[in-house]
């Protein structure tokens, strides 16, 4: 079967989520595992060897200098030319707080970039995805015609440490992202890994929005809340699509346990491939 993946990470060690020592240390006491880096085009085998298409994410380049970030930015698009049969794209993170430098940054991602190019709204470590300092950034969304990943749900980061590192669990409630959604109704919206433990609140909000969608990465669905797995069958199987947080989830686990919660084919056909071939058809990239 045909499988997209909404959202996951780079493998590579230029690209890799977890970047310091203390990250990595967190990975080891919060995942139980350790980095196993790969080359790019040992990363593009790996997803070309599962049958997956993928949305790639940094993750940590909102909290690097523009001009720093904006070489990663760079590296990501001569990866995803390089393998654009298994590489779609990238979300891309920003401290939308810091100005327009951080806006001009991904202005040129959308008018130069190579595939896929979207915008990543993460509240751990800085603003909700509700702030207006991201207005400016949702509307470029809008003209270009490219959809907002929004975060929602409880974070790896920090957990597990005194005060979670300063991390506020609030600001990816689901409530910033129905904000967000209200107030641009033009914006397609993608929230972003299972929204525990305010799922409930998660799915009333895609049952009213229609320019919201889900993906449910970072989790292997056999965890999922009763009422969203009854819904995933239901109400929602058109607006839920498929995120594996690889590396640090491998798609064969993910995949054997997404079939083994057993729904009808037709339901996992639609969130393995197209419900994100629906999502993202017509869109500027």
């Amino acid at each position: 079967m045909r499988l997209i993946d909404m959202h996951s990470h780079w493998k590579t060690k230029r690209g890799y989520v977890l970047q310091t020592e203390e990250e990595l240390a967190q990975q080891r006491h919060t995942w139980r595992s350790t980095p196993e880096y790969a080359t790019e085009e040992e990363m593009a085998e790996d997803f070309r060897r599962t049958g997956v298409q993928v949305i790639l994410d940094f993750g940590f380049t909102k909290f690097v200098p523009v001009d720093e970030a904006r070489e990663l930015h760079d590296y990501a698009f001569e990866t995803q030319r390089r393998f654009p049969d298994v590489i779609l794209g990238n979300w891309f993170h920003f401290q939308p707080e810091i100005g327009r430098a951080a806006l001009k940054e991904f202005e040129r991602c959308l008018a130069e970039g190579s595939g896929f190019v979207g915008l990543a709204a993460h509240g751990s470590g800085g603003v909700p995805a509700s702030d207006p300092a991201y207005d400016h950034f949702y509307q470029a969304c809008i003209e270009a015609n490219v959809p907002a990943l929004v975060f929602v749900g409880t974070t790896g980061l920090g957990a597990g440490f005194p005060g979670g590192r300063g991390i506020l669990l609030d600001h990816c409630h689901p409530r910033h992202l129905d904000q967000v959604a209200a107030r641009f109704p033009d914006l397609k919206v993608l929230a972003a890994r299972p929204a525990w433990p305010w799922q409930t609140e998660m799915i009333a909000i895609l049952l009213h929005k229609a320019n919201v969608w889900y993906e449910l990465h970072g989790w292997s669905p056999k965890y999922l809340a009763d009422d969203l797995k009854r819904e995933i069958g239901g109400r929602l199987q058109d607006r839920v699509m498929f995120g594996a947080d690889y590396p640090l989830l491998s798609y064969e686990r993910l995949i054997g346990d997404w079939r083994n919660l057993g729904y009808e084919g037709e339901v996992l056909e639609k969130v393995f491939h197209r419900n994100a071939e629906a999502f993202l058809a017509g869109m500027g990239r």
